[in-house]
């Protein structure tokens, strides 16, 4: 007989056969009884046959989450019965012996017949009893786990613990014989798992008076957890707002620093979070950020705190040349190029933007504070078009204050380019002329267009400028990491920008990698600075905090509420995080783990067992862009629900992440996907919002959709004949 079995735990039981009439028992060292009696596992005669074994159809699959250990850690066991750890590749773990071919009496509930009559209560008691034995014996295999997690979190890792040895057996046929009682299903209350198994058992053992009582203390117990839950919550997102029960996070960038009523706007729509992505700007942006947040919540007294991300060990592609100091005004034209509406511009002195009611087209910022005071409406502005052609004219048709500043609403008919340094200029009265400066038209975006077909040479920072002679007039970028030129392999699929650029890898060097693309838009897609690189196929082993995070780190402990740890991949990048935590006395920084490719997710429960060694609140991010791209579009909707049912059980809270009502953000305009998707957000903690032109209305949007009541109207009982 062979046992298939994961050893990372000492040994507090053994596993012991009798080859004389094949009994299988679980022996506690301990008391040195059976944990779940003398007829555990029974089976007689037949010729040999190999059976899986599990409570309900034999089969026992053990995540590889889940740790256990043989009666020596490693090797064989006294009994005879093997026990050896599976191959690294393996997705899963299974318990499998090779036993006679026979009639179990350690049955399976699949028959009418066996559903009724007290000897089959008496056997689903058994087999109950039986589950309860081997969650307790979980318990005891990781009690090491358990002893180093912080006393705040010891109850929350003994669910866990709970709950991956519930999972690691099939018990769909004894939930389905428990709903038959009206009874729920033993998984169903993930926020106790023990606590309901024995719950379940006392109802089928005691009578109906003894089981009002016991579920009444099952009543108070659910209380207590989730008012657990709610403060693990609070202590790491804040308090909710009244008549809230989920927070909306918003991640902002420069912009928020260009605008007077950028973050006062999104605290009003509903935002009760902000976050600030470390792989983008420097600490003078996310000083004046902050700045901004902390004097905003305190004059809304709207509390609102501040998550930073430090940029982790991502691939990413380089910053590409800027482009040219320009912009364009349009109208808007039909089809035959005949104007149909102007195209509107707000002009104002440098840093004043536009009211939040207004949407202009363009905005031109002015240095000279004494053109702007003369002008007024009706006035006809005049500039010369960048590229040199005849003058184009503008027309002041509104005027607005702003704060202690003044702006201009000016309709364009023709389309114009302005740049740094266009002069407008007016005529005044009594043939004055005003002459105005145009300052800090900000750069185009500089991109590459791929189409299916194209070769990409990804070249090392540093050699951009170096002419390629292997692939000549093919596109190129460059990427900042190392570890792209030094892993990768021929035939291995390679992603851009969250997956909206897919290629093959066809060679490479120590400073080259030649990328056929593979899948783009029909008319070509942009791909440009700082965009995501992935590589799933990859085994590219990353550091799990970069020598960027841990200075950033320094930056982040002393202005922000949590940090956010991108790329986690398995406990060794938690005992690093836990390490430089403690060398710097942080024990009241929140956590935020971004579980974002396979391995985090695979690791999820060990990861979180690290994790509750620390006092800090703790929180996981299911950053779905990079999730999606690493472990298949396909499989994003299971892992998501699996995600959310692991921190449940945990009781950690859960920050949905990536593409939440984007079409809105971007467009003005939702999906009905995306509605249903944000309702969705309801179940976890936090829903997080990316930045876009129109993510006030984005906040507003959500903030309603998570936190409209459900109201079901009774059925007309006269309309039912």
């Amino acid at each position: 007989m062979t046992l298939y079995i994961m050893t990372s735990a000492p040994s507090v039981a053994y596993l012991l056969t009798s080859t004389h009439n094949n009994v299988i028992q679980l022996l506690d060292m301990e008391s040195k009884h059976l944990l779940s009696g003398t007829k555990t596992l029974c089976f007689s005669g037949g010729h040999t046959k190999s059976f899986p074994l599990s409570l309900t159809e034999m089969k026992i699959r053990v995540p590889r989450t889940l740790a256990f250990a043989s009666a020596k850690g490693k090797g064989k066991s006294e009994s005879g019965v093997e026990a050896i750890v599976g191959d690294n590749d393996s997705k899963e773990r299974n318990w499998s012996f090779d036993f006679p071919e026979s009639t179990a009496e350690f049955c399976l509930l699949d028959s009418e017949d066996y559903l009724s009559g007290d000897q089959n209560m008496s056997t689903v008691l058994e087999k109950l009893n039986a589950l309860r034995s081997h969650i307790l014996a979980a318990e005891k295999w990781n009690a090491s786990r358990l002893q180093s997690c912080d006393s705040k979190y010891l109850k929350c890792a003994t669910n866990l613990i709970h709950y991956m040895a519930l999972r690691s057996l099939d018990i769909e046929q004894l939930n389905s014989y428990l709903a038959s009682l009206g009874l729920s299903s033993l998984d169903n209350n993930n926020l106790s798992v023990l606590s309901n198994l024995e719950a379940t058992i006392n109802l089928l053992m005691k009578s109906p008076v003894e089981s009002r009582k016991q579920q009444k203390g099952n009543k108070i117990i659910e209380k207590n957890d989730k008012g657990r839950v709610s403060s693990y919550k609070e202590s790491l997102l804040g308090r909710f707002r009244e008549g809230r029960k989920t927070h909306i996070m918003v991640t902002v960038g420069k912009e928020a620093t260009e605008s007077e009523t950028f973050i006062t706007d999104i605290l009003k729509a509903g935002a009760s979070v902000i976050r600030i992505n470390c792989a983008h700007g420097d600490p003078t942006i996310w000083s004046e950020i902050i700045k901004r947040v902390r004097r905003t919540s305190q004059m809304l007294e709207m509390p609102c705190r501040v998550l930073m991300d430090l940029a982790g060990p991502k691939l990413r592609t380089g910053t590409l040349k800027p482009g040219p100091c320009v912009m364009k005004v349009s109208p808007k034209k039909d089809a035959y190029g005949n104007v149909v509406s102007p195209a509107l511009v707000w002009l104002s002195v440098t840093g004043t933007e536009p009211p939040p009611h207004l949407s202009p087209d363009a905005t031109i910022f002015l240095q000279d504070q004494e053109f702007l005071a003369g002008l007024q409406i009706g006035d006809s502005v005049r500039l010369c078009d960048a590229r040199g052609k005849k003058k184009r004219l503008i027309r002041i048709s509104k005027e607005f204050d702003v704060f202690s500043s003044t702006g201009f609403v000016a309709e364009c008919f023709d389309t114009a380019y302005v740049e740094s340094g266009t002069e407008l200029y007016v005529k005044g009265n009594k043939g004055r002329r005003l002459v105005g400066e145009v300052v800090d038209v900000p750069h185009k975006e500089s991109f590459v267009r791929l189409r299916v077909g194209d070769l990409l040479v990804i070249t090392r920072e540093g050699s951009y400028d170096e002419p390629s002679v292997t692939v000549p007039g093919a596109h190129r970028l460059t990427c900042p990491s190392g570890y792209l030129f030094d892993s990768v392999k021929p035939g291995e699929t390679i992603g851009f920008d969250d997956g909206k650029i897919w290629g093959t890898i066809k060679g490479g060097s120590p400073s080259e990698v030649i990328v056929s693309i593979t899948h783009a838009g029909p008319k070509g897609t942009k791909l440009g600075s700082e965009k995501s690189i992935n590589i799933p196929q990859s085994d590219i082993r990353f550091k799990g905090l970069t020598s960027k995070d841990i200075k950033d780190l320094e930056y982040v402990a002393s202005h922000a509420d949590m940090v956010g740890i991108s790329f986690i991949r398995d406990v060794q990048d938690i005992s690093v995080l836990r390490q430089e935590l403690k060398k710097r006395k942080l024990n009241e920084l929140g956590i935020v783990l971004k579980i974002e490719t396979e391995n985090g997710f695979e690791n999820l429960p060990l990861i979180l067992l690290e994790a509750m060694k620390c006092l800090n609140p703790l929180g996981v991010m299911i950053a779905r862009g990079d999730l999606a791209v690493e472990c298949g579009w396909e499989r994003l909707a299971n892992i998501q629900e699996e995600i959310l049912a692991i921190c449940k059980v945990a009781r950690v809270p859960v920050i949905l992440a990536t593409q939440v009502l984007e079409s809105l953000v971007k467009s003005g305009v939702p999906t009905r996907a995306e509605i249903t998707d944000a309702a969705n957000g309801r179940r976890a903690s936090c829903v997080m919002l990316n930045k876009g032109k129109h993510i006030v209305e984005a906040v507003s949007m959500l903030d309603t959709i998570l936190h409209t009541k459900l109201i079901y109207k009774k059925p007309d009982s006269e309309n039912l004949h």
